[in-house]
């Protein structure tokens, strides 16, 4: 993820053992055709970052408002807060100034319900399911590889979401290539937009 980040990175330190972490804010924007009006409209997205380990000094010790930080992570469920977050593991910070942003996310995981085909209002069709991910992670806190596991909502746009409707279903493994979103409230619950997405079936 390549974004501008919204306020100078807040450090503190997390004593027993002594350990950096920061949370910031990264903003990254979508551009696109409106084809009902013919002209480009933007989407900016804010996705809260938070780092842990020796990595944070290294790289935000200096990073401002407005400047460009690219970052490289996972998402994860914060217990503490209640909230859904991007853990950065890696992190760059570059000086202000005009760049693309990136938001590109991979992830693998389980169909957990069955999927749901709808027409929007603009005459789209967009596929929903939930998936199910469970992957490993080291922790800089308990200095150990923990085992996590998260769901988020996934939806699927186009001539893909009528495949994805008639093939996929609950209990399938899936892959996905797509980017990080959220429900258009409030409430910041994450959402994964699939531009390319594959089903796995087993042997046997």
């Amino acid at each position: 993820m390549l974004g501008n980040v919204v306020a100078k990175p807040d450090i503190r330190y997390l004593a027993n053992p002594i350990v950096p972490i920061a949370e910031f804010v990264i903003a990254t924007h979508k551009k696109w055709l409106d084809k009902k009006t013919n002209q480009m409209r933007e989407w900016t997205s804010f996705h809260t970052v938070k780092m842990i380990g020796d990595a944070v000094e290294k790289s935000l010790i200096h990073a401002g408002k407005g400047d460009l930080i690219l970052i490289k992570g996972h998402l994860v469920d914060s217990q503490k807060s209640n909230r859904q977050i991007v853990h950065a593991t890696y992190a760059c910070a570059y000086k202000k100034g005009f760049a693309p942003s990136m938001n590109h996310l991979h992830i693998s995981g389980k169909i957990v319900n069955q999927v749901k085909l709808v027409t929007t209002e603009t005459g789209s069709n967009l596929a929903e399911f939930v998936l199910n991910s469970q992957f490993e992670a080291y922790s800089p806190i308990y200095q150990q590889t923990r085992k996590l596991s998260l769901e988020r909502t996934v939806h699927v746009w186009g001539k893909q979401a009528q495949y994805i409707a008639e093939h996929a279903a609950a209990d399938k493994d899936v892959v996905i290539d797509g980017s990080l979103s959220y429900l258009n409230n409030n409430s910041n619950i994450q959402l994964i937009d699939a531009q390319q997405l594959t089903i796995l079936n087993k042997y046997g």
